[in-house]
């Protein structure tokens, strides 16, 4: 992508908690800051992603151009980086598949969109496929400047995944592609691990600091297990090999009901304490 087009996105990207309109509107999109091999100097790109648990993969497609892209070749020479989701920013160590484990991955991605089969098609080169793991060892690195702030922007985030994972499940056909499996599991895992942090955490400190907050807090409890129910049985539904496409947008609909009056509930009422937390 040109120069100028690409910093027009990361200003929008960053302007807006990872949300941008154009090409990559209602996609997944990450910030990818590499050090220059030849220069040394950061360099940061956007880039499309596929979840897969607590990592992700991105491809260096380049829109099938006969060269590696330059981040690519950054990450050959320090496999250390830095990205930003919008919610989030860690840091990662790239590992560039070989073999089957990338022949398996690209599937999927073709699978997902035929788009990066076109890209494929364009160049005789074979496009590389990285695996971003973090490496942060300390408390995450949020975008939100308050702890209220901090967690609309994760709510948010969640919000924009289920989006994401119903428009991919109202364009899917009559087999459910692996892809789309592996992006519910990895929504069913961030919100499993959000909402642990919530229970060993933040929820404690509240009772502690207002107990005038029983009352929501004995709600939010009750809704978490709710919500862990259905991702349950979201979970015993992809494990299914035969699993169908519509049996699972039932399911998706459902966790996003529930999901929704969770998360403005929890905002409408605990959003003012967290900011007078921070006072």
């Amino acid at each position: 992508m040109p120069h100028d087009f690409n910093q027009q996105v990361i200003d929008e990207f960053r302007a807006n908690d990872g949300r941008v309109g154009g090409p990559f509107e209602g996609g997944r999109l990450i910030l990818l800051t590499t050090t220059g091999a030849r220069s040394g100097a950061p360099h940061t790109t956007p880039l499309g992603y596929l979840p897969d648990g607590e990592r992700i993969f991105v491809i260096a497609s380049a829109g099938g151009a006969p060269r590696h892209p330059a981040w690519f070749h950054n990450l050959l020479a320090d496999p250390h980086a830095t990205v930003e989701n919008g919610t989030f920013t860690y840091r990662a160590r790239a590992e560039v598949l070989t073999g089957a484990d990338r022949e398996g991955v690209f599937a999927r991605a073709v699978e997902a969109d035929p788009g990066w089969a076109a890209y494929q098609a364009k160049t005789s080169r074979i496009l590389p496929v990285v695996a971003l793991t973090s490496v942060e060892t300390g408390p995450p690195r949020f975008a939100g400047a308050t702890p209220g702030a901090t967690l609309t922007l994760v709510h948010d985030a969640f919000r924009r995944e289920l989006a994401t994972i119903r428009k991919e499940l109202a364009a899917t056909g009559s087999v459910l592609g692996a892809q789309l499996r592996i992006n519910c599991l990895t929504l069913c895992l961030g919100l499993s691990n959000h909402h642990t942090g919530e229970d060993r955490m933040m929820f404690p400190a509240l009772r502690h600091r207002w107990p005038e907050l029983a009352p929501v807090l004995d709600r939010l409890d009750e809704e978490h297990r709710r919500i862990a129910a259905l991702m349950e049985e979201l979970r015993r539904t992809l494990s299914e090999p035969s699993a169908a496409p519509g049996g699972l947008r039932a399911e998706v609909e459902r966790l996003t009901h529930e999901l929704e009056a969770h998360l403005t509930y929890e905002e409408e009422h605990l959003l003012p304490v967290l900011d007078a937390m921070a006072g």
